[in-house]
Formats: structure tokens, sequence, C-alpha cells
């Protein structure tokens, strides 16, 4: 046998790579805006075959077995509703969140740290209240000193936030890929303009 006998069957899963599917719970909201909920294809086919997911909206593209052909779906509602979690998780992830991805001392974007603004070393505590996101140089500046010491100022202080404002906070970073079919989901119970 000559080297393309195993080429020719080999799946190109990469084609797929890019159909996620849509998450909804069963009251048709995604389960989370940020970071979006999203299946691989791969797993909004398995939920479907186990009757766990409607298909709501589908890819123009097929995945095939040897006896069914299955259009890949890109919006699948939950049939069983999930209640979302009252409390936040304290996650440098979900902290970011709070602070919108900027620093809380100047307001720059990206290259984000953490800080204590009361520093452990003068008996801060990592918590909600006591931590925030920081750019690196306001981090290096401030340091173990005290907010006066530095001359730093904070834009807002600290608190730990609720599980429904932080997915509303969310909605303000959108992925860098919306499919069309997402769209009347993603933000049906946003507020119309007038």
């Amino acid at each position: 046998m000559d080297g393309t006998f195993r080429t020719d069957f080999q799946r190109n899963p990469a084609s797929l790579k890019q159909h996620p599917a849509l998450v909804l719970n069963a009251d048709y909201r995604p389960l989370s805006y940020y970071p979006l909920s999203l299946w691989p294809w791969q797993e909004a086919v398995k939920a479907a075959w186990l009757d766990r997911v409607d298909i709501i909206a589908e890819y123009d593209e097929v995945v095939r077995s040897p006896s069914t052909v299955i259009r890949i779906p890109s919006v699948v509602v939950l049939k069983d509703y999930v209640k979302p979690q009252k409390r936040v998780a304290f996650t440098r992830f979900n902290l970011f969140l709070r602070d919108e991805f900027c620093c809380q001392y100047c307001g720059a974007k990206g290259d984000l740290t953490f800080d204590h603004v009361v520093p452990r070393a003068a008996g801060g505590v990592t918590s909600w209240q006591n931590v925030v996101a920081a750019c690196s140089p306001c981090n290096l500046k401030k340091g173990s000193k005290s907010l006066r010491q530095c001359g730093l100022h904070l834009r807002k202080l600290p608190r730990p936030p609720a599980a429904e404002e932080l997915r509303n906070m969310g909605r303000k970073f959108p992925p860098n890929h919306l499919h069309d079919s997402w769209m009347d989901f993603l933000y049906w119970d946003a507020e119309l303009d007038a």
C-alpha cells in the first residue's frame, strides 16, 4: 500500500473546529456571557443524540457516520433548567471582569495583574474588598505602600460583585466571533432603543 491510503480516510476536524454551538438555558438565555457558553460541535451533537437539548439553529455543514447525516447545531437549548449560581467565585478572571479589564489606578487596559489595596505586609487580606486589577507599572509603583504613600487613587472601591452584575458585565465583552444565528439569543433581554 502506498502512503496515500491512510490520509484518504482521515477526517479533517480542523475544518469543523470553527463550528461551536451556543448553549442556552431552558429559559433561552445563554448560560454565561463571558466566557460565552459554547460547546464544540461534537458535544452539541452528542447532547442532541442523548435528547438533552433541542436544536434551535444549524450550520450548513454536516457530519456523517456510516448510517446518518447530521447538520451541525449552531444553537442548542437545554431541556432542563440549570439554576444560575448566586455566589461568585473569587478568581482572577472574575476579578478582572468586575474591574472591566482595566487598571483601577490609572485605567490602562492590558498587561494586568492584581494588587492588594491594603498590602499583605500591612495585614491586608486577599478578598473582593481588598484586591483590584492593576497594570504592572502601577503595581510596581505601589509595591507594599499605602495608597496615600504612593499617591495613587482608586477609580472605584472594590466590593464583591453580584452574580447577575457579573453576567451583565460579561455582555460588554463579546468574543471575537459571533455567528449570525446566535444574535437573536445573545441580546434578546436588552433594552430596545426608542
